[in-house]
């Protein structure tokens, strides 16, 4: 066992493209589309506002896709950070994902596998819980065994994740012609454009992920982009299949009523069947979900490890798994601290989303800044892939960023508020650790 091996190119394009996949079509397509469908003013509106969502989506990922290419590294986004802002940025930023962000998405989509689990089969009042803290620790363990392992299952997951929204968009389709005519004039004339927006994009997150396995891209140069650009399209074209089947099946007025637009589908169109359909699709993306954020998640622990000795323990790779184990195990410990604290708070997965988004949307528009002021320090650089239209193009994507993190301030409670308070947390631990870092970095393997 080695402790300080690199991790090395072991992910060609459909492995890329399948853990991508897995991450951002989650639960949210399923809980989304009503509250975007009450802020919209026709169906078409609906449709453009999920179009929209690709749009800003793909020029995020096209500022990602330079600096994954310019540099590759473990850390993903807290590489760029500290190129760009400082090793206390960076710092603040893996704390962030270590303690918030990352753990919180992954007990978040723990809460929603766990919700449904519950319905098919009850494990009595504590069945959510005990089903969330299980898959943690049957995925941590999965990844813990090896890369292989990890990846074979994100790719059957996310398979199953495609098929089982293909289904529901042809329910939603042929449903159309035998269902009661659904007008599709305006349902709200006050909604809110950007309210919607922010449904739509937090529906879309979790591309950037690929930034945190660029060092393990086969033909990073040329994969890290097609990867971006491939899943983001295939999302795109999934999310608007899937509302425009919404609007035929249940009409505008129907969507934007529902609690659960996928689930009324079903069992109006297929009664009971229909619903346990739906109960199972919904856990299987969450499964995929899930999986793909316990695999890229640890990569910033791993890297944190490298740079500050206060976290060194967490600097080890193990080069037969190809997996970095203790990361693995210390992100496990944390989600599994914030399944038990979210079935104390009153809707686990409400909970979740407060902690997480103000958080995440920072360092998300930080991300984006550092392409400009990395561009601007090192224009000798060789960038494999230039962001076209530069700087308009990050400009619009810090742009989107910084309204995402107003609006998650605005709409969440005092969820958020913790989760800042969180991250404040990290600063003793920057002074610990402050000025030093270890050996070598990883960053071109």
């Amino acid at each position: 066992m080695k402790d300080h091996a690199a991790p090395r190119p072991s992910l060609n394009l459909i492995d890329a493209i399948a853990i991508i996949i897995g991450i951002v079509i989650g639960a949210g397509i399923f809980e989304t589309p009503a509250l975007v469908a009450a802020n919209a003013s026709s169906s078409s509106m609906v449709l453009l506002f999920w179009l929209a969502g690709g749009v800003i989506s793909l020029i995020g990922a096209l500022c990602y896709a330079e600096l994954a290419t310019t540099y590759p590294h473990v850390g993903g986004s807290y590489h760029y950070l500290k190129k760009a802002f400082g090793h206390q940025a960076a710092f603040l930023y893996a704390w962030a994902r270590m303690a918030v962000v990352q753990t919180g998405s992954i007990a978040l989509l723990a809460f929603v596998f766990g919700d449904y689990a519950a319905q098919i089969w009850s494990l009595g009042p504590m069945s959510s819980a005990i089903y969330a803290a299980s898959v943690i620790l049957l995925f941590t363990g999965l990844n813990i065994i090896g890369l292989k392992q990890g990846k074979r299952t994100q790719n059957l997951l996310s398979a199953a994740q495609i098929v089982g929204l293909g289904v529901l968009i042809i329910v939603g389709i042929t449903s159309a012609s035998a269902l009661p005519h659904h007008p599709v004039h305006a349902v709200n004339r006050q909604g809110s454009l950007g309210l919607a927006m922010v449904f739509v994009l937090l529906s879309y997150g979790g591309w950037n992920e690929a930034a945190f396995i660029s060092a393990e891209i086969k033909n990073r140069n040329r994969n890290i982009v097609r990867s971006l650009i491939w899943s983001i399209g295939i999302i795109t074209v999934t999310y608007l299949l899937v509302n425009w089947a919404l609007l035929q099946g249940l009409g505008l007025a129907t969507m934007a009523k529902s609690e659960a637009v996928a689930a009324t589908l079903m069992r109006q169109t297929l009664g009971d069947k229909g619903a346990v359909f739906i109960s199972l699709l919904v856990a299987i993306c969450a499964l995929g979900s899930i999986n793909a954020s316990i695999l890229t998640g640890a990569r910033t622990n791993f890297a944190l490890g490298q740079d500050f000795p206060v976290f060194r323990f967490m600097n080890h790779w193990q080069a037969v798994s190809s997996a970095p184990i203790i990361a693995y195990i210390l992100q496990g410990s944390i989600a599994l601290v914030l399944v038990a604290f979210g079935s104390l708070a009153r809707g686990g997965f409400k909970a979740m989303v407060d902690y997480t988004a103000p958080v995440f949307w920072f360092f998300f528009m930080l991300s984006g800044l550092s392409l400009i002021i990395l561009r601007h320090r090192e224009p000798d650089v060789i960038r494999p892939f230039r962001v076209p239209l530069y700087p308009l193009t990050p400009l619009i994507f810090c742009g989107a960023s910084a309204y995402l993190l107003y609006s998650s301030l605005v709409y969440t409670g005092i969820g958020a508020m913790v989760g800042v308070v969180v991250v404040a947390l990290g600063v003793p631990f920057l002074f610990l650790g402050e000025g030093v870092s270890s050996k070598k970095p990883l960053a071109r393997s």
